[in-house]
C-alpha cells in the first residue's frame, strides 16, 4: 500500500504499519550520519520526486523516502537546482526503520 500525496497515511510493507510523518526524520537522520548509502544529484528542470523513485526503485509510490532522505517535506514538485539525497536502496530504508 502507497501513501497518498495528499494525506499523511501509514505504509504497510510486510505486516508492519509505518507513520510516514514519524519516519522522514529518522530517515532524514540515517543519511546524514552515514547509516543509509545514498547519492546526490541536483535537481533538474522537469524533475520530480515521483519519477526518481519510478527509475531508482522502480516504484514512483516510493517518492516520500526520497523526499525525506533529502529534508524537504512532502512537495512533489520541488524547485531545479534543489539538492537531493537518493537513498541507493529503498528496502535498506525499511530494514533501517
Amino acid at each position: 500500500m502507497a501513501t497518498s500525496r495528499y494525506f499523511s497515511t501509514s505504509i504497510i510493507r510486510s505486516g508492519k504499519s509505518f507513520g510516514t510523518t514519524r519516519l522522514a526524520r529518522r530517515i532524514f537522520l540515517a543519511c546524514e550520519i552515514g547509516q543509509l548509502k545514498t547519492e546526490i544529484i541536483i535537481l533538474k528542470e522537469s524533475q520530480r520526486l515521483e519519477h526518481l523513485a519510478g527509475i531508482k526503485y522502480g516504484d514512483s509510490s516510493l517518492w516520500w523516502i526520497i523526499a525525506a532522505a533529502s529534508g524537504i517535506g512532502w512537495g512533489l514538485q520541488v524547485p531545479p537546482g534543489t539538492l537531493i539525497r537518493i537513498p541507493v536502496n529503498a528496502d535498506e530504508v525499511y530494514e533501517y526503520l
